[in-house]
């Protein structure tokens, strides 16, 4: 499973618990992951067994004792070998505002322009989140050079695409104009 790898290369980057895992994966706008807690503790143990990565408890006297996972050498090698194997795949294209917005046809223009503006709002947002991380280097610490710049380059692929619907928005709303004369 792909969430077998995303935590590989976390893993690769520095040792982490099953909780920051978690955390790092839902702050990521591109390490998506729509699954619950159970998986990461599951792909965890199956790492475990696989032998690709190893866990020592950090006891402490006023939390709960935590597991801290790290990469070893085969595991790293597990994940080169799957970074290096795999055909890039054609990129999900799923977005439910579009499939709200196919029926907006029926709505005044006006009604469209605010669902625009709604996702218009979302997106703007979204860009300034990404930017501001990248930014101040979010999980860029201890990284590379060669991997500093690939994190950047992750950020600067998610930033177009929120750049690229806020012009779209645009020339949506550009068309529209036509209806609010014209009819």
């Amino acid at each position: 499973m792909i969430i077998d790898y995303a935590i590989l290369g976390l893993l690769s980057w520095k040792p982490l618990t099953g909780y920051d895992v978690k955390r790092v994966m839902q702050d990521s706008p591109f390490l998506y992951w729509s699954g619950n807690n159970n998986q990461i503790y599951k792909a965890l143990e199956k790492l475990l067994e696989h032998g690709f990565v190893t866990n020592e408890i950090q006891y402490q006297e006023s939390a709960p004792n935590k597991k801290i996972y790290s990469i070893t050498e085969s595991g790293m090698d597990e994940l080169i070998r799957w970074v290096t194997s795999e055909e890039p795949e054609v990129p999900e294209f799923k977005k439910t505002f579009l499939i709200q917005l196919a029926w907006a046809g029926r709505l005044e223009p006006e009604k469209v322009d605010e669902l625009l503006t709604r996702y218009e709002t979302i997106m703007t947002q979204q860009l300034a989140m990404r930017r501001e991380e990248k930014r101040r280097e979010k999980n860029f610490p201890n990284r590379t050079k060669q991997e500093h710049f690939v994190w950047e380059m992750l950020y600067d692929n998610y930033v177009m695409m929120c750049e690229a619907e806020l012009r779209w928005i645009q020339q949506f709303r550009e068309g529209l104009e036509q209806f609010r004369i014209g009819e």
